[in-house]
């Protein structure tokens, strides 16, 4: 991995573009080693790097206690927390393992005897990746851009500049054991240079941002080049008529605390009438014990209303809590009347992150599946199931809620496209002009060929 200090911006836009070019003639085992390769180095370096991320936790404290930070950024920095060090270098490692995501063939079609079609998939290109706070990012990055053949260029946040640099010098120290160019992972540091290669569309294929809302709105209104990524992850659970109340508290609580933080945690709890006296009572019993705060309609907060429950610990709602993203031990709940209304309210306020049912019914859970707009739609499962490690997809380089080409968790597979690959084997080749309608024309013949390689 290369630092952006080293060449003006278009300098590196262009190196990295060459380096793309370069690497699509290299055997997709060099991309394996390179993936096997890094997991070695994190493993070498862990001890300083868990102690530099000490470091950028501590220093984040402090604008944490000046209010220049709020404490969900701080603990998206904490790389030592649970098990994200070890999922992290597990997820390089799922990666180096899963099958090449390229040359693999979607379409095949025989045009004419001795001309045959092939749609086949290819990485995208360059991509710039903008990203704040988490700092295993940068390896989540890295790992899926080499495997997927796609160079990339790296942005992090400045409270986890002490953290990423290390890992950056793994990530290279990595790649110095292969074949693959030096300048096929580079590294950027300032936000001067991030606005200077957002208008470099000519070298860079895909912007992918992973931060703030003011961040990746920011992006979307900068740039020519396509923005892949999210917004907000305002994530919603329904409790369906008929939702069991064990499975309710199971699922609202882990969607909830989980990782408060996250963009998949749920920030709004949709309540149908008929639980109200029901199954509400026990799954706000369930959150207030472990110190959720409700931010109730007047009709879900009537039906908790008690003397006994804890100083704040249940507020009145407001309609703009049906639009924020608490990022914290927060939850707004509302009451609706039926599956529809659910629906409804879900498909207004929601990002179209990800959002969950709880019902015994299929019939209500196919409905909401396919009624609600967001590109992960879930029954009787905790919406911190959707990542792209959960998936199966090794890691993930951030979520998509957009419509075109990847959404939800993006994984190998987001990060190519296809091109067409057409062979003519007839001795004098084969032209357009020998096809028509009429006397001594050929006609195609439009015959789907059963393979999925490429013959040449």
């Amino acid at each position: 991995m290369t630092s952006g200090a080293e060449g003006s911006v278009e300098d590196i836009a262009r190196a990295a573009k060459a380096a793309f070019e370069a690497s699509q003639l290299i055997a997709s085992d060099v991309r394996k080693l390179a993936l096997q390769k890094i997991v070695e180095q994190l493993g070498a370096n862990k001890d300083a790097i868990l102690t530099a991320n000490k470091a950028d936790m501590e220093a984040a404290q402090l604008e944490v206690d000046a209010g220049r930070m709020s404490k969900a950024m701080q603990n998206r920095l904490d790389l030592g927390k649970g098990d994200k060090w070890e999922s992290m270098v597990k997820g390089v490692q799922d990666v180096a393992d899963l099958p090449d995501p390229t040359g693999v063939v979607s379409y095949a079609s025989k045009l004419d005897d001795g001309l045959d079609l092939y749609r086949v998939s290819c990485p995208i290109g360059v991509l710039l990746v903008i990203f704040e706070a988490r700092p295993e990012v940068v390896v989540n990055i890295a790992a899926l851009a080499i495997k997927s053949g796609n160079a990339a260029i790296l942005k992090g946040g400045k409270e986890s500049n002490r953290t990423t640099v290390l890992l950056a010098k793994a990530i290279s120290e990595g790649l110095a054991q292969t074949s693959l160019p030096r300048t096929y992972i580079q590294a950027i540091q300032t936000r001067a240079e991030v606005s200077a290669l957002l208008s470099l569309d000519q070298y860079i294929d895909l912007v992918i941002p992973r931060g703030s809302n003011e961040l990746v709105r920011n992006i979307q209104n900068n740039t020519r080049i396509p923005v892949m990524g999210h917004a907000d992850g305002l994530c919603h659970v329904y409790l369906h008529e008929d939702a069991n109340t064990e499975k309710a508290v199971r699922v609202v609580k882990d969607s909830k605390i989980n990782y408060p933080s996250a963009c998949n945690a749920v920030e709004t709890l949709l309540l149908h009438r008929n639980v109200l006296d029901s199954v509400w009572p026990e799954v706000a019993k369930g959150l207030l014990e472990v110190g959720v705060q409700l931010i109730c309609d007047a009709d879900t907060l009537q039906a908790i209303s008690s003397p006994d429950l804890p100083e704040k610990s249940v507020v009145s709602s407001t309609p703009d809590s049906y639009r924020t993203e608490h990022l914290d031990l927060k939850l707004s709940v509302k009451m609706v009347d039926s599956l529809d209304a659910a629906i409804q309210h879900i498909n207004a306020h929601s990002s179209h992150h990800t959002d969950t049912i709880v019902t015994e019914s299929q019939e209500a859970g196919s409905k909401f599946c396919r009624g609600v707009d967001s590109a992960g739609t879930f029954v009787n499962a905790s919406t911190r199931f959707a990542d792209g490690f959960r998936y199966g997809f090794g890691t993930e380089v951030g979520i998509s809620t957009g419509r075109i080409h990847a959404r939800g968790p993006v994984g190998l597979e987001g990060l190519v496209i296809y091109k067409y690959m057409m062979k003519s084997t007839a001795d004098q080749g084969h032209i357009v002009g020998e096809f028509g309608v009429g006397e001594g024309m050929k006609s195609y013949k439009h015959t789907p060929i059963n393979t999925s390689t490429v013959p040449f």
